[in-house]
């Protein structure tokens, strides 16, 4: 299974990126998708999420302004950054909770991650 991510780059604030996420391998059932960042220096934070029935959940500090999105049928997903700004520079990881077989385990699986610079 991958997870492999793209739409990273350098935007000036106030500009928008579209982030997507492409899952492919052996998959039997995704349950849960996120995006998660890591900017310089921090740890990893979850972004936002979607389940297999949509339902989705933004941490605060891009309520409004990021829109997280999947399509289930394609395993893939994609996160629409409006109004961004340089806080919002990091690596940007998308992830997914995953069964590979019909007897297999949930599983976390995890994309190399794509940068996102905001510049001032």
């Amino acid at each position: 299974v991958q997870l492999v991510e793209s739409g990273g780059g350098l935007v000036q604030a106030g500009g928008s990126l579209r982030l997507s996420c492409i899952a492919s391998g052996d998959i039997f059932s995704i349950r849960t998708m996120a995006w998660y960042r890591q900017p310089p220096g921090k740890q990893r934070e979850l972004v936002a999420s979607i389940t297999s029935l949509g339902s989705t959940n933004y941490t605060d500090s891009v309520k409004g302004r990021f829109t997280i999105s999947r399509h289930n049928e394609k395993n893939t997903m994609s996160l629409t950054m409006n109004t961004l700004k340089p806080e919002d520079t990091a690596v940007y990881y998308c992830a997914a909770n995953m069964k590979y077989s019909i007897l297999s385990g949930l599983r976390d699986y995890w994309g190399q991650g794509t940068q996102v610079t905001v510049s001032s």
